[in-house]
């Protein structure tokens, strides 16, 4: 008998654990009674009463189980981390809030059958604010251009993927994994199901503008060479430009030496220029070195403080 793996992050999702999990079992029960199932909850530290009803859960049912990390150790360590830690024939990776539909789990295993090691879900169309939608379409189409990696538009990391992929991930030794990305650079044949994405069921988003920001430069870090290549080839432009106007400004100074007055504004909007772009780019060129350096450092994705219902199947885990 073959066996799923759900993997499903949570961070203060105390209104959505409970439900999840039953839902995720009806369906597996009544459209897939032929397999075996573990569901994964791997915690990112909430600070609700998550923790107490994961426990709950899992100690009515074995099959699920449950990874508490000893912080948040953020929106890409946690869910690369329980994927991991997966021990089923596929893993299929599942937001706890319901915006992913768990009525395509079905669809999600049948395509796997059918030959696929990578199946993923792509929101073409979405309940979330319009604006939000619209940002992320601009990026999704700015970072495909930029990259020399496919980019997949519209992928959240909802999808299933199979063993031997999940392989391939514990053996990446990267501490700063950026799961989109490796899934386009490093997958398997794959398949992409359209999907709606649905709203909260309850409780509050826990994106702002700063999570945004932190996973667009991981991308951009991760696969792109256009900023750095940008910085170069403006810069040799500018400093031409500005030869240039220094020769005429040196011709016309030495030809009307008594009639030339330049004054100084031309000269401050100069400098104002040219330090917001140096500026600009020395910023930029701190985001490729931060993320340098968070891969030299080499650091755990994540510290687990505790998991529960693994000694059911002999401790069998996964050091990542």
């Amino acid at each position: 008998m073959k066996k799923l793996s759900i993997m499903i992050p949570c961070y203060n999702e105390e209104e959505n654990v409970k439900p999840i999990s039953n839902a995720v079992i009806e369906v597996i029960t009544q459209e897939l009674p032929t397999y075996d199932y573990e569901i994964l909850f791997i915690d990112n530290d909430s600070k609700d009463q998550t923790r107490a009803l994961l426990r709950e859960i899992c100690a009515e049912n074995p099959k699920i189980k449950a990874i508490f990390n000893a912080k948040n150790f953020g929106q890409f360590n946690s869910p690369y981390y329980g994927m991991c830690q997966t021990t089923g024939d596929c893993t299929i990776c599942l937001c706890c809030d319901f915006q992913d539909p768990v009525e395509m789990i079905p669809q999600l295993v049948h395509e796997w059958e059918s030959g696929y090691k990578i199946v993923c879900a792509i929101k073409k169309t979405s309940k979330e604010n319009k604006i939000m939608r619209f940002m992320r379409t601009c990026y999704y189409k700015m970072i495909k251009k930029m990259s020399d990696v496919e980019q997949i538009e519209h992928f959240t990391g909802f999808g299933l993927y199979d063993r031997d992929f999940i392989e391939v991930l514990r053996k990446l030794d990267d501490p700063t994994p950026f799961l989109r990305g490796i899934v386009a650079e490093l997958g398997y044949r794959r398949k992409d199901i359209p999907y709606e994405q649905q709203k909260r069921r309850a409780g509050k988003t826990h994106n702002n503008w700063f999570t945004l920001y932190d996973a667009a430069m991981l991308s951009f870090t991760s696969y792109t060479k256009v900023g750095l290549r940008l910085a170069t080839f403006l810069g040799f432009f500018v400093g031409a430009i500005s030869m240039v106007v220094a020769i005429v400004y040196l011709i016309l100074k030495l030809l009307y030496w008594e009639r030339f007055v330049a004054g100084t504004t031309p000269i401050l909007l100069a400098v104002l220029i040219l330090g917001a772009l140096q500026l600009f780019f020395i910023g930029f060129l701190g985001e490729y070195i931060l993320s340098i350096n968070k891969r030299v450092m080499n650091r755990p994705l994540v510290i687990e403080e505790e998991r529960i219902n693994f000694e059911s199947e002999n401790g069998e885990g996964y050091d990542v």
